[in-house]
């Protein structure tokens, strides 16, 4: 049996040093007089594997080159797989695309000085380039080293000092630093990014002497690891007369480069050095017209190339070399075989070399994926048994000197392998900070206060409360009314969310109005919910068909997905396989943005229950759709005895009989279709599953059907809005929800690049995509000038077939054009907002959006999914007016969607507006009108209290076992109390110079405000501590609020208050509440007979308080609290 054998990647390096070549080659460089050594045969993962081990073992700088930045970057990918990214350094291009754009990238330029400063300091390294980068002159080491600041702990230099030496420096000065070339001062704590490092340093000042110094993440602001010394160095481009050399200038005389081509690389450098910079760059972007027209100064020809490079010793390893070597080593290395996920030809390959006496090594960087070939492997009856490497190389490759095979899972299922650069962290930063800003509160901005409704945010304000100032917060209200909210209340304000561009009504206080709204919302909602559950617990007593476990074609076909299951996708599966095994009907709801895998979700459901003989229906809403599932389950199951079809009003009336035919008499397994499916001349002759692909864009009479074939059938549902996360909370138990959050590993990032409006540009893209045989996507809001735009397009490239469509047209003309686009019969498909959000076209790989400013984050997040759903790279260009004349929001949206080029769900934080659509669709198109009125949060904490309710009254013995089992042992006082509030006139607040931002400090206040746990508390305050220093006397203070809210809680307490040195706790008001009754209460009368002399209870109308004395601060109130709640009842 073949058992699984592991083995660390380091000792692939051992048995490559071991390789005849490897000594052939050290022994060539102890020969001085040996300048060029030609590597012949040496191609795949093999050279970076080669040399990693050469690399080891030498004490030489190595710069590798290669020829663009993919190959580079899988190149360097490999070599830090191996030897780990202290020493291996990646050098790219400072620019994002071409140079001639002249677009900047600040983290690619960190990534370049950081090779800088590592060779000015004279360690040994080994750097991995390519023609683009070496082309861009470098700062001279004079000026590097006269730019350096070293800063060291226990160096006496003072916070002014350091920050005047960073404002000469160019560094700038902010609240947060996010980007390199920042700083920010806050007290004795320096925030700096310097230039050659990923993340920035945070100096902690003692008087004058740097205490310590760390780095800290960008996107938390917490620090990571403790650092002995720094250098900072500001951005080396922008220094004014400075000194440009050629990067060769630096490396020590000893180096040795190693190269694929060398006269390929200075034809290279020679095109990018005529090309310099394009004329339309310049006048796209007339701002920085001087420095882009310099571009062309700082670069080298192709002149200077050879000389420079000549002067050191080379390694070839192309297919030729250049000239005639003094040393050639010949490696006999076959790359491995394309399989195309076929086992047959995989088992046959690796027992013929087995049969030969090949070990087998299969390298992948998760043990799952290992296993699951061991599986295939045993299922099939072959005997394979091959080594699991725990990461993964590039490309895999046979070394017949050594007799070896190291092959690579990603080649064997056919999957796309990405590589990443350290640079990619710098960029998360700046993307978590806009998020960030979407989420403060600025002056102006509408706020809704639970109990008094919308009102405008007018920021903190301190008032003199006795002998000490508070800090509130003023909402401004109609007719000027001004309520001021105490910083324990926050979590009764929340940010008013509607829609997307309309400004909601101001309420006007003391009418009543607000407090109807919410009634009226509560007991819609309660509708809606009381259906849901009530579905619900009928559909628990039906009796369904069970399916059986997996069998082995089900492994199969999950073995050939493409792409690695997402955690998500791998448990919403399984939710859905046990949904089927158990005898209950299905009915789940999988969510999940376009492209993350919901199909495939259903594909394996649909084959589980082909398996046993089931037929299952797929309903979609479009006939554009209906094609493209029945493509996408035709591809996925061409292996498997399963017959597709489909039905929508494409199809000849002649198919369309025979479908039918086949379909009664169970030759047909899967049908996909439009709502023609639940027409009365479909019959199924065993129908298993129903699968219903964005049920919200059924007309009612189809959804009415679909309840009465629900029934007893099991049902999954798809849709692509995603429903937001508090939702599915409110709804847990009224419906089975997967959602699928984590994009898909290994897609595409999609390059992202923001242009002016440009012909060039535009030109360009179209080429390229069509050069490649992809299509394109041009989105333009305007239906007048859809016509220039295409003449545009045929201007510059005659060949183009463009198509235009718009939702102006005929419905059956709009679906032909978008089928023609499908099929590939139109290379442009220029569009107002693209129409079908459903559809699919992997062969799109480029969209531009015309007037992005214009759209949402949102928006543009969605378009940019139409693309990069293949293996291929997919470009996004969003054409704007220069960025210096639009409205800060527009530029900051243009800037995080720009930076943000991975899907995922970290933007679904800006898509508020997505989250009410998606509330739309679960729980009816009416509630968009109330989450308008109330403001999207306010809406949320309705619906959870309406779920709450229904749950405990109406349908308490369908959750009695959810009720029973949530609960801890409760001293029920908090059965009685919703929430506890806090009055004081103590002096509890983050002093303004402990956080000096009044946004920061409203965040943290909103935050604080929202905890409950001790240890929660705690994390805040380490957090405090790290960003800004000991946390003073009255910011613990106000700490302790959370424990002491805690606390009166539980002991039954409604309100609390801290004033005039006593404490004094108000119980719950209804006087006849079972609550007098409970242990809580008699917990506080025990303590009060032990304490009468500073204790006492008061009646006043009806309502009950107990006043403590002698409690000056906060910390006596939580240890009295503590003492109550632990005496013995």
């Amino acid at each position: 049996m073949p058992y699984l054998v592991f083995m660390d990647i380091v000792e692939l390096q051992h048995i490559y040093a071991g390789h005849p070549n490897a000594k052939a080659l050290a022994a060539e460089w102890e020969n001085p007089s040996v300048r060029t050594v030609f590597l012949g045969g040496l191609h795949t993962s093999a050279s970076p594997l080669f040399f990693s081990a050469l690399v080891k073992e030498q004490s030489h700088t190595f710069v590798f080159i290669l020829s663009d930045l993919e190959e580079a970057g899988y190149f360097y990918h490999d070599l830090v797989q191996i030897n780990g990214d202290a020493e291996v350094l990646m050098f790219p291009s400072s620019y994002r695309r071409a140079i001639k754009y002249g677009q900047k990238d600040a983290a690619y330029e960190i990534l370049r000085t950081e090779v800088l400063s590592r060779l000015q300091k004279q360690e040994k390294v080994c750097i991995v380039t390519y023609p683009d980068a070496l082309a861009e002159k470098v700062v001279s080491q004079k000026d590097l080293a006269g730019n350096t600041l070293q800063v060291e702990v226990g160096q006496c230099i003072g916070t002014d000092v350091l920050v005047d030496r960073l404002l000469d420096d160019g560094f700038q000065q902010v609240d947060y630093v996010y980007e390199p070339g920042q700083f920010a001062l806050r007290g004795s704590i320096v925030d700096v990014f310097s230039f050659a490092s990923e993340y920035p340093y945070r100096i902690d000042f003692f008087g004058d002497e740097v205490d310590s110094i760390r780095t800290f993440e960008v996107e938390t602001q917490l620090s990571k690891e403790k650092k002995q010394s720094v250098s900072i160095i500001p951005e080396l481009t922008a220094m004014e007369g400075g000194e440009y050399v050629s990067f060769f200038d630096f490396l020590p005389q000893d180096t040795i480069l190693g190269m694929k081509d060398f006269l390929w690389i200075r034809e290279r450098i020679e095109t990018i050095h005529g090309e310099a910079v394009s004329p339309l760059a310049i006048a796209a972007d007339a701002e920085r017209e001087a420095e882009l027209s310099d571009i062309g100064n700082h670069l080298i020809d192709g002149t200077d190339f050879t000389q420079k490079a000549l002067e050191f010793r080379r390694m070839e390893f192309g297919n030729m070399p250049t000239g005639i070597p003094q040393a050639k080593l010949m490696f006999n290395v076959e790359a491995q075989p394309i399989f195309h996920k076929n086992f047959d030809l995989v088992g046959a390959c690796l027992q013929d070399f087995q049969g030969k006496g090949y070990e087998i090594y299969i390298c992948t960087d998760s043990e799952k994926q290992a296993k699951r070939l061991k599986d295939i492997f045993e299922e099939r009856g072959d005997n394979v048994q091959f080594t699991y490497i725990n990461k993964t190389l590039h490309e895999g490759f046979t070394d017949h000197v050594l007799k070896k095979c190291f092959f690579t899972d990603h080649q064997i299922f056919d999957r796309f392998h990405k590589y990443s650069l350290r640079s990619d962290r710098a960029r998360s930063g700046k993307v978590a900070l806009t998020l960030k800003e979407l989420s403060q509160f600025e002056i102006g901005d509408y706020v809704v206060h639970i109990d008094h409704g919308i009102g405008k945010f007018a920021g903190l304000v301190r008032l003199p409360n006795g002998n000490s100032t508070q800090e509130v917060i003023k909402l401004v209200y109609q007719n000027e009314d001004v309520v001021f909210v105490s910083i324990h209340s926050l979590h009764k304000i929340s940010k008013y969310k509607g829609k997307e561009g309309e400004p909601p009504r101001i309420n006007k206080l003391g009418t009543g109005a607000w407090e109807r709204i919410k009634e009226k919302t509560k007991s819609k909602i309660k509708d809606i919910a009381r259906d849901l559950i009530r579905l619900y617990s009928q559909r628990k007593q039906e009796k369904g068909f069970a399916y059986t476990p997996d069998s082995f074609l089900q492994h199969e076909l999950e073995a050939s997905f493409l792409y690695e299951d997402t955690p998500d996708q791998l448990k919403a599966t399984n939710d859905v396989k046990a949904d089927m095994e158990s005898n209950r009907p299905m009915d789940r709801l999988v969510c999940g943005d376009v492209g993350f895998g919901k199909t495939e979700v259903a594909v394996r459901a649909a084959f589980k229950a082909v398996t046993d003989n089931k037929q299952v229906a797929v309903l979609v809403p479009t006939t554009v759709l209906a094609y493209q599932h029945f493509q996408t389950f035709s591809e996925r199951l061409k292996e498997f005895p399963c017959k597709v079809e489909y039905l929508s009003r494409a199809r000849s009336a002649k198919d369309t009989s025979r479908i039918l035919k086949e379909l009664a008499d169970g030759e047909v397994n899967i049908l996909i279709g439009t709502h023609k499916l639940i027409g009365r001349s479909v019959k199924f002759k065993d129908l298993g599953l129903l699968i219903i692909d964005e049920e919200q864009k059924f007309g009612v009479s189809v959804k009415e059907k679909l309840r009465q074939m629900k029934v007893n059938v099991d049902t999954l549902t798809m849709t692509a809005t995603p429903i937001p996360r508090t939702l599915q909370f409110s709804l847990m138990g009224a419906r089975d929800l997967s959602v699928i959050q984590t994009p898909p590993p290994n897609r595409y990032p999609i390059q992202t690049e923001v242009h002016t409006f440009n012909e060039e540009i535009i030109a360009e893209a179209i080429n390229f995509e069509m050069s490649r045989n992809g299509q394109v996507f041009f989105v333009n809001n305007r239906i007048q000038n859809l016509e220039e735009l295409k003449a545009l397009i045929l201007r510059h490239i005659p060949d183009c077939r463009v198509a235009i469509g718009h939702g102006q047209m005929k419905p059956e003309d709009l679906e032909k054009i978008i089928l023609g686009f499908v099929n590939y019969d139109y290379d442009v498909l220029l569009a107002t907002t693209i129409i079908e959000s459903g559809i699919d076209i992997p062969n799109a790989n480029t969209i531009l959006i015309n007037a992005a400013q214009n759209f949402g984050l949102s928006d543009l997040h969605q378009m940019r999914g139409r693309v990069g759903r293949s293996n291929r790279k997919a470009f996004c260009y969003l054409l704007a007016p220069p960025l210096s004349v639009l409205s800060p929001e527009a530029k900051r949206r243009l800037q995080a969607i720009e930076n943000f080029s991975g899907l995922g769900s970290g933007i679904h934080i800006a898509m508020q507006d997505l989250d009410i659509r998606g509330a739309g669709n679960m729980l009816g198109a009416e509630q968009s009108g109330f989450i308008a009125d109330l403001g999207y949060e306010t809406y949320q904490k309705i619906l959870a209290e309406a779920v709450k309710e229904l749950k405990e009254d109406e349908f308490s013995e369908v959750y009695q076992e959810e009720l029973k089992t949530s609960g801890e042992e409760k001293i029920s006082g908090e059965d009685f109390v919703t929430e506890c509030q806090v009055e004081s006139d103590l002096e509890l607040l983050f002093p303004n110079e402990y956080i000096p931002s009044s946004s920061e400090r409203m965040l943290l206040y909103r935050e604080l405000d929202g905890l409950e746990l001790d240890n929660e508390v705690l994390d805040f305050k380490a957090r405090l501590k790290d960003r800004f220093g000991k946390v003073p006397h009255e910011g613990q203070e106000l700490l302790r609020i959370v424990p002491l809210r805690r606390l009166a809680k539980r002991l039954g307490a409604e309100k609390i208050f801290l004033k005039a040195g006593r404490m004094t706790l108000f119980f719950v008001s209804n006087p006849d509440s079972p609550y007098y009754q409970s242990a809580a209460f008699g917990k506080v009368i025990g303590y009060m007979g032990r304490n009468p002399r500073y204790c006492n209870l008061r009646e006043v109308n009806g309502k009950r308080s107990m006043v403590v004395k002698n409690v000056e601060n906060v910390e006596t109130a939580v240890s009295i609290l503590q003492e109550i709640v632990s005496m013995e009842g």
